[in-house]
């Protein structure tokens, strides 16, 4: 080996065997396969790992002919393998609804604080066969990536979980708290009766109690080439609400029309939808985001960020911010026709017309003003709104030094130089189940993805296979700092 080389090599070993004390009983060697899935041999948690991955991604859990009761079961089996006691393991299903089957497994700790909770949901979103360049139901490592549907929503978190559990076991880890590790059920439908977690708190509260979550929702962002940019940290997301429209009418032969047209009626309201928009308020976490955002950002953008975060806001800085429908997301809440259906006959005036639009409601703000805005929008009382479900509420986490300290330490010693940035989530996660129910719920992953999202709810979906090993060894470390005894 050259001086230059050894030179290197002795510094990376000061930066790993530095970064954490495993790296002290595992060796340089073996540490650095854990932090880097660019070593050519897995390390034997990374095995471990990628075994229950693909057997989690290769078990149907679609909602129309998936079963989450055979994806828990199948987890439970690997977790009482791995040597959490069979007490500490609970399938829980639905009684009528076998194929929507839940499991908590805890690894008790000393008690000295409430529990932590890790949360992953199991279910993925449908995915043709015939759509799809490989089969959406076998794990494909390809190139640098996995290739499935979940590999990147949601089982690579959840297969993460199940994996850390059993080497915290394995280790004999002192925790100062129970560590619950739930993956859930119905996550990609909404409404859904059978939703895990809604399921677990009105059910079965006491078995995911918790002082606080980690969830799905907070991700690395990655550029085309590769370059890590920032770690986001998800703490709220807007609530989700669906109404249905519906005009109705006696109808005739479309012979003789009228101008009393349910069809016309509904197009004319949710094109009066489409050209408006509900007012721009800067909530704290949104604040947070783009201020950071700012520092990252560089020409116009990142002055504009600036900009809007004014008081007053620059007003023509928040036209071209708005533009951007990622970042008009986080600054508003929106209401959009997702669906359509009208008629009954190619021959015949419309009897019926329905339309779905999708509310993503601003935490803070009222779903019922909500309601009655977009009710004075569509301008039309023959248009009858309807909500589609209760929404649930929920309340912003806390941004507390108790979390972000932790989340900073790690990110700073596994990816040096990344900043942390505080987001809030347009979408929607099982998160607002929990903050609605008293328990803080954070996103954060460890895993880092390119901007144009991985094919999560499209074709092709995929995760980097570093993301995966990277992602897991980030978690096991956040959950040591979350309930270490000393």
């Amino acid at each position: 080996m050259s001086r230059s080389s050894m030179k290197q090599y002795n510094a990376i070993k000061h930066i790993v065997m530095s970064a954490t004390p495993i790296c002290a009983l595992l060796g340089l060697t073996l540490c650095l396969s854990v932090l880097s899935a660019d070593a050519q041999t897995l390390a034997p948690e990374q095995k471990l790992l990628r075994e229950i991955f693909q057997e989690l991604v290769e078990i149907n859990t679609t909602d129309s002919t998936g079963d989450t009761t055979k994806a828990a079961a199948a987890m439970a089996a690997r977790l009482k393998a791995g040597g959490i006691p069979a007490d500490g393991i609970k399938v829980i299903v639905p009684p009528d609804a076998p194929k929507k089957g839940n499991l908590v497994a805890r690894l008790r700790g000393s008690g000295a604080k409430r529990p932590l909770l890790l949360l992953a949901h199991i279910d993925v979103v449908e995915a043709n066969r015939a759509d799809w360049q490989r089969d959406p139901f076998k794990l494909v490592e390809e190139n640098g990536y996995f290739y499935a549907r979940g590999a990147a929503d949601n089982k690579a978190m959840a297969s993460s979980l199940v994996s850390l559990l059993i080497q915290l076991k394995q280790e004999g880890y002192r925790s100062n708290r129970d560590i619950i590790v739930a993956l859930t059920a119905d996550e990609e439908i909404i409404p859904s009766k059978y939703n895990g977690v809604e399921y677990l708190l009105k059910n079965h509260h006491s078995l995911i109690d918790a002082e606080l979550a980690l969830n799905e929702g907070g991700s690395g962002r990655i550029d085309r080439n590769g370059k890590y940019l920032f770690h986001s940290m998800q703490a709220g997301e807007k609530v989700f609400q669906t109404y249905r429209l519906e005009v109705t009418n006696p109808g005739g032969h479309s012979a003789q029309p009228v101008k009393d047209n349910a069809i016309y009626h509904l197009a004319e309201g949710l094109t009066r939808l489409a050209k408006f928009d509900f007012p721009v308020k800067i909530t704290d976490v949104p604040r947070a985001y783009f201020a950071r955002m700012a520092e990252l950002e560089s020409g116009q953008l990142a002055t504009d960020m600036k900009a809007i975060l004014r008081e007053p806001p620059d007003s023509q800085a928040l036209v071209r911010i708005t533009a951007v429908p990622r970042y008009n997301a986080l600054l508003r809440t929106t209401c959009v026709a997702t669906m359509l259906d009208a008629g009954h006959a190619t021959n015949a005036l419309p009897q019926r017309a329905r339309a779905v639009v999708n509310c993503r409601v601003l935490p803070g703000e009222s779903v019922a003003e909500v309601q009655k805005t977009l009710a004075s929008v569509l301008a039309n009382e023959k248009i009858a709104l309807t909500p589609d479900g209760a929404a649930v509420l929920s309340p912003a986490s806390p941004l507390t030094p108790e979390i972000m300290g932790p989340v900073a330490e790690i990110s700073a010693q596994m990816w040096p130089g990344i900043p942390i940035v505080p987001t809030m989530s347009a979408g929607a996660t099982d998160g607002r189940f929990l903050n609605n129910s008293g328990i803080p719920a954070y996103g954060i992953s460890g895993q880092f993805h390119e901007a144009e999202g991985n094919g999560v709810h499209g074709l092709n979906e995929r995760l980097r296979a570093k993301s995966l090993y990277e992602g897991r060894e980030f978690l096991l470390r956040l959950v040591k700092a979350l309930s270490s005894s000393q």
